[in-house]
């Protein structure tokens, strides 16, 4: 039986989750059953401060209280009732990035972003010291480059934390993370469920002249889902909620990265399960069966809420330029009297179809440009950052990359098997259009739910309601248990299937493997205005297309100043 909204807001019989994302903070409100109740929200951009991409923390609080007051408003509207307690509340963010503080809580430098490709030696050295690929945006590997750069607030480092354990901390004064978001600060051993302890002492052992902190003690503490994060203090209620409306005392779960709670809100942390989140990145999540047997630069190692290890493929994608351009062509409609919506554009180019059934989407659209232009994939960078992983210099379109190298290639060759993939994110707000175009890219079934739109904010509030179970005396229900038997039972779930043609036309483009030219070691080649080629084995290499800045960087010079960075960024000239 449906519990009513009203009754369950007014008895805090509910759950809130609020993500921190790239773009916009999200909060939603569920009830018993999981259901969205309320949702608000709050746009934010992140900006250039000392050639690093940040957000300022006054910044973080202000949207946090922001986008509460938005869902309060929602609520009141909708059920003209205010809520001043929940059940639980959850915090998750983009994951990653480097917060680092004083034993005086003092923020040491800007919060540096997972955006910040600056960290290739640091990335590169403690990938050979461990034999564990440890990619740019990474926790340790910020921290590092700080050591190896001699920043002056190296040595005084006292606590390291991510932008949702930040806010956890801030609500609850404690310092601890969710394993899935520790999983992108440091390597994590999912059977002990906490940071490999070898690689604790083995960087420890490197540093040990350089600095006077030990790792193990700079790092928050691991949480596993469901377990005790503490409880919202009096501070923590007035920061949320400045009017004092809200109570204190409410039971929070341990703060979560955006890949986990993305793999919450779609059902996929079981084995040969997977997701794909596309937002301002994206990325694709596959739940192992075992552990891959042979170190890939590009292939992260994260773990799901629970701790299970997950073989993860990211990609900057150009989303944000993407959505300037789009936004651009909704203000110019607007001025001359078109009142047309951002999905009103995209799907017209998303569905047509031109000679011979061919498919020419928005997409496809994005691709021919680049072909013709020959240069370097779609997006936008402010500094021309030598990255480890070539992917990594320039952004592409969500399809190119979760059909590439990394996934067919190396997961295949691994063994990994998806049986199902699970997508969300706000590109999936528009039914049927991405989800078409993954499924064909990859050729799996590709599933979207009504929480598509919402993803990882509805995540992290199931988390907080999972939490309020355990907390509550009900024991004995595994966090996979749990979403397959009371979240997801029944849930009205759109599952598309690849198309023979699409599938065809996908794999016509996919990176060809061809013979090593005679006599040359395999290794990194460079060849102009393309990726760089290498050379897995003696026999083959992976070729892939090339990719170029699509719009004219004059305008995005102009949309980026104009609608988000105040003239803050630095478009370089196109080589």
């Amino acid at each position: 039986m449906r519990t009513d909204p009203r009754a369950a807001i007014a008895a805090a019989n509910t759950a809130l989750g609020i993500e921190f994302g790239s773009t916009r903070i999200k909060a939603v409100l569920i009830g018993p059953d999981h259901e969205v109740l309320a949702t608000g929200g709050h746009g934010w951009e992140n900006y250039l401060e000392g050639g690093l991409w940040s957000y300022r923390l006054d910044e973080v609080v202000a949207g946090l209280q922001s986008a509460y007051a938005s869902l309060v408003a929602d609520v009141r509207e909708r059920y003209d009732v205010t809520p001043t307690s929940y059940g639980s509340i959850g915090i998750s963010a983009m994951m990653h990035g480097y917060l680092a503080f004083d034993a005086d809580d003092s923020l040491l430098a800007p919060f540096r972003t997972w955006r910040n490709t600056n960290t290739g030696r640091a990335a590169d050295e403690l990938t050979r010291l461990f034999g564990f690929n440890i990619p740019l945006r990474w926790s340790i590997a910020h921290l590092h480059q700080a050591v190896l750069d001699s920043e002056e607030h190296a040595p005084r480092v006292a606590h390291l934390t991510t932008l949702a354990g930040w806010v956890h901390y801030r609500l609850t004064g404690r310092r601890v993370l969710g394993v899935g978001d520790a999983s992108g600060m440091f390597p994590i051993d999912s059977q002990a469920g906490t940071y490999v302890e070898f690689y604790l002492d083995q960087y420890e052992a490197l540093v040990a002249t350089r600095v006077p902190w030990r790792l193990r003690e700079v790092l928050p503490t691991v949480l596993g889902a469901g377990e005790d994060a503490g409880t919202l203090t009096h501070e923590g209620a007035a920061l949320i909620d400045p009017t004092g409306t809200l109570q204190h005392g409410i039971a929070m779960c341990p703060p979560e990265g955006d890949a986990g709670t993305g793999m919450i809100a779609t059902n996929a942390i079981a084995q040969r399960t997977g997701n794909i989140s596309c937002g301002t990145s994206v990325f694709l999540m596959a739940v192992l069966e075992r552990s891959l047997a042979e170190l890939h630069t590009e292939i992260d190692m994260v773990t799901t809420p629970d701790g299970s290890p997950v073989a993860m493929v990211h990609s900057n994608n150009g989303a944000s330029e993407l959505d300037a351009w789009v936004g651009w062509f909704a203000d110019f409609a607007r001025v001359v009297g078109a009142d047309v919506s951002v999905p009103a554009i995209l799907q017209p180019r998303a569905d047509r179809r031109g000679r011979r059934g061919r498919r020419h989407g928005l997409q496809h659209a994005v691709r021919r440009a680049a072909r013709r232009s020959g240069g370097r994939a779609a997006g936008v960078h402010a500094h021309r950052r030598r990255a480890r992983d070539p992917r990594e210099r320039g952004a592409r379109p969500a399809h190119e990359h979760l059909r590439g190298r990394a996934y067919r290639h190396i997961l295949r060759e691994e063994g990994v098997r998806l049986d199902s993939l699970f997508a969300h994110g706000g590109l999936f707000k528009t039914p049927g259009v991405a989800q078409q175009i993954l499924a064909d890219s990859l050729n799996i079934p590709v599933s979207v739910g009504d929480t598509a739109g919402e993803g990882g904010a509805w995540g992290i509030a199931v988390l907080a309601r999972y939490r309020a179970l355990l907390a509550g005396g009900e024991a004995g229900l595994a966090l996979p248990e749990y979403l397959s038997e009371r979240v997801f039972a029944g849930a009205s779930v759109a599952t598309l299937e690849s198309t023979v043609e699409g599938v065809a036309g996908y794999e016509r483009s996919t990176p060809t493997a061809r013979p090593c030219p005679a006599g040359r070691r395999p290794g990194p080649t460079r060849r102009p205005r393309a990726l760089p080629v290498r050379c897995s084995d003696a026999a083959r290499t992976y070729v892939y297309p090339k990719m170029s800045h699509v719009i004219p960087l004059d305008l995005f010079q102009t949309l980026k100043s104009d609608r988000w960075n105040s003239g803050q960024i630095s478009i370089p000239n196109k080589r």
